[in-house]
């Protein structure tokens, strides 16, 4: 009988840290029923962590107490990747190729690997994303076993500073091992967009505390990705500083506000001895220059509003009264709300909220990934009622004095990285017949 996979993951956002724990059967059901989070202030700012040994600290609580839950220890996570400097870049590779011998995937991949090959200057490459084919000029959903003399791949290259991932690397120190990076804003999208969403035109506005992501998807293609440094927190600093109020006062005194986008509407009345009125003003403020970054995106990715038939949006920030029919009467596009990922089985009601959405999509991304066989955690064995394989161990911080020896991890063995990715997302070019050979190579 074939062993239960658990899969592990965190996203770390300019508010909170969140981490997950997610079962997946043999038959390939997911669902999840413990989570944990820490709230957290200035330690990441714009989604890139500043205090390493703040958010370590972080990390490690939520993981030794989700060992706790499951009555193991995890031995691997699957991380997010998200941040302001995280955004798109075009990348295209024109090839000469025999007409006598068809396309192959082998071929494919070598041009993308070409794709990717020169350095950009101050940024790192995190991901790799296929966005359309060429086969003597001509666009195919497939180049795979087509014949023909000329063949032009275009790629986006999800691109970051290289301080993002330096940091992500630092913070797991601590024995728990990487087992893979994953872009949090293509996991939703991937997990929340429907395949008509994408085919028809669609835009995902991820709205953070401080940051506000766009990704525009049309064709089934990315076409575009990036990271605003606006967010909700935003408004909250602007009542605060405007109206001299501690940045909690404000904060609550914008959840309390029923429709704040529309000052002109909003009773007289006082929150935390805050006028509502002039708290309202701020608000609306700073929401409609977020509004008017987000609609630059559309002319930034040389695409119309004509050609997106709507906007899916998620985050923290997202939850503002009144923003969904704002975004959809200034953009002219409509506009709803997004859900978690349905392949997730969500079991603890306490859990099932929409501001996890990244923290579900990590999962059901994370639970495509995993190989038959591996799993994040290591679950406590038992014997006539007694545990035989030694006291669980947790994740502790270096100490000043040396501490007893501990029994060492056993670390899973390295993947590759952003190549075993592109791998399988190029396995959607492969036909029926050749999955068999896929499942060989990978």
């Amino acid at each position: 009988m074939e062993k239960n996979q658990y899969i592990v993951a965190l996203e770390i956002g300019s508010s909170k840290i969140v981490g997950a724990i997610a079962e997946k059967t043999s038959a390939g059901y997911l669902s999840v029923k413990h989570l944990q989070e820490e709230k957290h202030l200035n330690s990441v700012r714009y989604g890139i962590v500043q205090n390493v040994e703040n958010i370590k600290s972080s990390i490690n609580r939520i993981l030794k107490n989700l060992e706790g839950m499951i009555d193991g220890r995890v031995t691997q996570v699957y991380m997010g990747v998200s941040g302001r400097s995280l955004h798109s870049i075009v990348s295209e590779v024109n090839r000469s190729v025999g007409s006598t011998e068809p396309i192959t995937k082998e071929l494919v991949e070598r041009i993308i690997h070409e794709a990717t090959s020169t350095p950009i200057r101050n940024y790192d490459t995190v991901d790799i994303v296929p966005r359309a084919y060429y086969v003597d000029k001509v666009e195919t959903p497939n180049p795979v076993g087509q014949f023909g003399s000329s063949i032009k791949i275009k790629v986006n290259l999800i691109v970051a500073k290289p301080a993002l991932k330096l940091n992500l690397n630092r913070l797991m120190t601590f024995g728990v091992p990487v087992k893979d990076y994953i872009v949090t804003p293509l996991a939703v999208a991937e997990q929340i967009l429907s395949e008509s969403d994408r085919e028809l035109g669609c835009m995902l506005v991820d709205m953070g505390a401080e940051t506000t992501t766009v990704a525009i998807y049309k064709n089934k293609a990315l076409i575009y990705l990036n990271t605003l440094p606006l967010g909700g927190r935003n408004m909250t600093r602007d009542v605060m500083m405007g109206l001299n109020v501690l940045e909690e006062t404000a904060e609550n005194v914008k959840k309390n506000i029923n429709n704040p986008l529309d000052p002109n509407q909003v009773s007289n009345v006082v929150i935390e001895d805050v006028s509502a009125p002039e708290a309202a003003n701020y608000i609306s403020a700073r929401t409609g220059e977020i509004i008017a970054n987000i609609n630059q995106q559309l002319a930034d990715a040389s695409v119309s509003s004509d050609e997106i038939q709507s906007i899916v949006l998620i985050g923290g920030g997202a939850h503002l009264g009144g923003l969904q029919q704002k975004l959809a009467e200034t953009i002219k596009i409509r506009v709803r709300m997004g859900q978690n990922p349905s392949v997730l089985n969500i079991l603890n009601p306490e859990i099932n909220r929409l501001e996890y959405i990244e923290v579900f999509s990590l999962l059901a991304k994370a639970a495509e990934q995993i190989e038959d066989g591996e799993t994040c955690v290591e679950l406590n064995k038992y014997e006539n009622g007694l545990t035989f394989e030694g006291p669980m161990t947790y994740h502790t911080e270096p100490q000043p004095r040396p501490e007893p020896v501990q029994p060492a991890r056993t670390k899973a063995p390295k993947k590759s990285g952003w190549f075993k990715n592109l791998t399988e997302k190029l396995s959607g070019l492969m036909s029926e017949d050749d999955a068999n050979d896929d499942e060989e190579m990978r």
